[in-house]
C-alpha cells in the first residue's frame, strides 16, 4: 500500500516552512529509517535511500546537526539515481535526545518531530520508578506530550501499586495500564495516535515495544522476543530506530530499548516533572532552603505527612546534580560560575575564626 507525504505528518505548516526549497525544486521527505549513517525517507514517489553531502557533515558541529528519524528534509534528485541527496533540515518542531553513551560529549537525537511519546515500562520486577522519572524528563524537555504505559498486564496479578508509583511520578502525564499481547487497554491510545500525529515508544529492552508496534500496524514488521524468565528482563531485538504508518492514520515509531538516559539539555523537563516539589518549596521559610533540616521546610512537611515519598526528592537530588554537572561539561559559562563559588565559599572559610590550614 502506497503512502502520501500527509499519511507521514506533512501539513501546511511544513509546506510553508518547506516553500523556499520547493522554489529551489528541491523535493521534501521525512526520514523514515537510519541504519549506519543510511538513511531510508518517505517521499511522494515513495521510500528511496538518501545520503548527506559532504559540505553538510563537514559544517557539522555534531550528530545533532544531521538528519535523524523523523526529521523533515529538503532533497535533491540526482539525474538516473534512485539516491537523493540531502541539502537541508527543515526546523524540527520537537527534539527528543539524550547524551551520547560512553564518554563521548555529544548530544544524540532519539528522534524528531514527534507530538507525543510513549514510556513503556512492565510491570514485572523490571519496573524502575527512578529510571521512570528519568524517562519523563527527557520526553517532557523534548517538547512532546508524555504517556506512560505499564506493559504486560496479562502477568500481572497485582497492577494497582505499579500504577500508584507510576501516577506519582508521572504528575499530569496519563498513566495506562495495557498488554500488548493481549490487546487489552490499547484503545485508550487512540486518543494520542491519529492521522496526521506521530507517537514514538522508548523504553528499555523487553518491556514490549515491538510487540505493541505489531499489534498496532496488524502485521510482524519486528522481531520480538520473551524475556528471561530468570529475572523477568527483556532481550534486545530493535537493533535502529524506524517510522512505520498506520494503515488507519498515524505513525509510530519503534526504537532499540534505552537503559541509559543521560541528560543532554533538561531544565524544563525537570521542572515539569518534579512541579509537586517544586510548588511545595515556594512554601519554605527559606528561598535556599535545601529541604534537609531547616526549619520551616514545606517539602519536609510533606514527606513527614506521606503525602510525597522521601526517595522521590532524593531521586530529584540526585538527577539535578547530574543535570548540573552535565551544564557545565557543556557550557563553560555555568562551569566558571561554579568555579567563582566555590571560590567565594572557600575565602569565606578562611575567615572564620575556626578554620585551621
Amino acid at each position: 500500500m502506497g503512502f502520501s507525504l500527509e499519511d507521514w505528518g506533512w501539513d501546511a505548516g511544513w509546506a510553508d516552512a518547506f516553500a523556499p526549497d520547493a522554489a529551489l525544486k528541491l523535493l521534501p521527505a521525512r526520514v523514515a529509517a537510519q541504519q549506519r549513517g543510511l538513511l531510508t525517507v518517505a517521499t511522494e514517489s515513495g521510500m528511496r535511500p538518501a545520503r548527506t553531502t559532504g559540505a553538510m557533515r563537514h559544517k557539522a558541529t555534531g550528530t545533532a546537526d544531521l538528519p535523524a528519524v523523523g526529521d523533515w528534509i529538503a532533497c535533491e534528485a540526482n539525474p538516473g539515481e534512485e539516491t537523493l541527496t540531502v541539502r537541508r533540515i527543515l526546523p524540527r518542531r520537537t527534539k527528543l535526545s539524550r547524551k551520547a553513551a560512553g564518554e563521548t560529549l555529544e548530544e544524540q537525537i532519539i528522534a524528531a518531530n514527534l507530538d507525543a511519546v510513549v514510556i513503556m515500562t512492565a510491570l514485572n520486577a523490571d519496573f524502575n520508578l527512578r529510571r521512570l522519572e528519568r524517562f519523563l524528563a527527557v520526553v517532557r524537555e523534548s517538547g512532546a506530550e508524555p504517556i506512560v504505559a505499564l506493559n504486560k498486564a496479562d502477568a500481572c496479578a497485582e497492577p494497582g501499586p505499579y500504577l500508584g508509583d507510576a501516577r506519582t511520578a508521572a504528575g499530569d502525564a496519563a498513566v495506562i495500564a495495557i498488554s500488548a499481547k493481549t490487546g487489552d487497554g490499547l484503545a485508550v491510545l487512540e486518543r494520542w495516535i491519529k492521522p496526521g500525529r506521530t507517537v514514538g515508544f522508548v523504553g528499555t529492552s523487553g518491556v514490549g515495544k515491538s510487540t505493541l508496534v505489531n499489534r498496532l500496524l496488524g502485521r510482524e514488521a519486528l522481531k520480538t522476543k520473551e524475556t528471561r524468565a530468570g529475572d523477568e528482563r527483556g532481550r534486545h531485538t530493535t537493533t535502529h530506530r524506524e517510522l512505520f504508518v498506520l494503515d488507519g492514520g498515524g505513525v509510530l515509531l519503534d526504537t532499540p530499548g534505552m537503559r541509559e538516559m543521560a541528560f543532554w539539555e533538561a531544565d524544563q523537563g525537570f521542572q515539569e516533572s518534579f512541579a509537586d516539589i517544586e510548588t511545595l518549596a515556594e512554601q519554605c521559610r527559606f528561598k535556599d532552603c535545601v529541604h534537609a533540616s531547616e526549619p520551616g521546610c514545606a517539602v519536609k512537611a510533606a514527606i513527614e505527612s506521606g503525602s510525597i515519598p522521601a526517595a522521590r526528592l532524593e531521586s530529584m537530588n540526585k538527577l539535578k546534580k547530574e543535570m548540573e554537572f552535565q551544564k557545565r561539561r557543556v557550557d563553560p559559562a555555568a562551569a566558571a560560575e561554579t568555579k567563582r563559588q566555590w571560590k567565594s565559599i572557600n575565602k569565606s572559610l578562611k575567615k572564620h575564626p575556626k578554620y585551621k590550614r
